[in-house]
């Protein structure tokens, strides 16, 4: 490269040569938008002189010389820094479009950026079929806290719309989305997710117990079928106790014990068993007796910290570390 052309192949280089750990960190605080335009430029590049190196940490800082050398852009660092930045779910849809050299995007994913309260006041006047359709391009926690914020029956109205979405034209979806970038400032966004059952399980999933019963109870009366493959598909806390032993442990490593004590309140021994026989003997000990000397517990902490333990489940599960299997829905709803 002869020259540094623009200001965005001046930041690209400067992300390379911060390491994967400091690039994190200047990423959280991009917007949608730039972090998709500054890793596409990370991507394009394929060569660099160490003079364009030096130029551009002269221009950013005196002190060029406790720098490190650039290690040029590879898949691999680009899906690092925005891992670490953004965490897996967040980040695997703008890696994918980076990746493919895709500066254009949608404004949908935008809303991820959002509080669930600000998407929920922004969508809330929308016709039922536009809010599902945007709900299925969110991130499942997301699409979940913003449901939650609906009123009730608009909340059950949407959600059996997620569970019976087919898709959408192309063009619809970009005429939307071209709305939500006028009113976004056109942030940057993934490629939509298909909705279905499963999204529409999964969405429940990150709801409270409460809201997720009054949802299927709903669903149950407007379409007894679809909402059994709906529960069918959600896989609830006490579905650990199904998985394999190595996927516990697994689990272990990521959670603290606090959390872990305050989730097995109230579950079933079989499950408090499986957690304990996959703790060393100490650790299995010790959270013996904090299960024993536990007083009550407020129920929306016991959800909070098994919600909390089933993301760290999932996480690894779409990271390809174990597979998740459920059964028995009947009796969870």
């Amino acid at each position: 490269m002869a020259s540094i052309d623009n200001n965005m192949q001046r930041c690209a280089i400067l992300m390379l040569s911060l390491g994967e750990d400091a690039a994190a960190e200047v990423f959280k605080y991009l917007s949608a938008r730039e972090v998709q335009q500054v890793g596409a430029a990370m991507a394009s590049l394929k060569q660099i002189t160490r003079q364009d190196v030096d130029q551009v940490l002269e221009d950013f800082r005196q002190e060029a010389d406790q720098f490190m050398a650039v290690t040029l852009g590879s898949d691999e660092y680009i899906r690092s820094v925005l891992n670490k930045a953004l965490g897996n779910d967040r980040a695997a849809g703008l890696i994918e479009d980076i990746l493919e050299a895709g500066e254009g995007g949608n404004g949908i994913d935008a809303l991820n950026w959002l509080e669930p309260n600000s998407v929920a006041e922004l969508i809330s006047d929308e016709h039922p079929q536009i809010i599902a359709t945007i709900l299925v391009h969110l991130e499942r926690d997301r699409a979940a806290a913003v449901l939650a914020m609906l009123n009730e029956r608009l909340r059950n109205d949407v959600v059996l719309r997620i569970a019976t979405f087919g898709g959408v034209q192309p063009a619809a979806l970009h005429e939307l989305t071209d709305v939500l970038n006028d009113m976004l400032s056109g942030q940057g966004a993934k490629r939509s997710k298909m909705g279905g059952v499963r999204t529409a399980a999964e969405i429940l999933n990150m709801m409270s117990s409460s809201e997720e019963d009054e949802v299927v109870a709903s669903l149950r009366e407007i379409d007894a079928d679809l909402a059994q493959r709906i529960v069918d598909e959600m896989f609830v806390f006490e579905n650990l106790a199904d998985i394999e032993d190595s996927a516990i442990q697994l689990i272990l490593k990521e959670i603290e014990t606090d959390m872990l004590t305050v989730a097995l309140k109230g579950a079933p021994e079989e499950l408090r068993e499986k957690f304990l026989r996959n703790m060393s003997n100490r650790a299995a000990q010790m959270l013996r007796e904090d299960l024993e000397a536990q007083g009550p517990i407020r129920m929306s902490r016991v959800e909070e910290a098994q919600k909390n333990i089933l993301q760290v489940a999932r996480r690894l599960s779409e990271a390809g570390q174990f597979s998740l299997t459920h059964g028995g829905g009947d009796e969870y709803v």
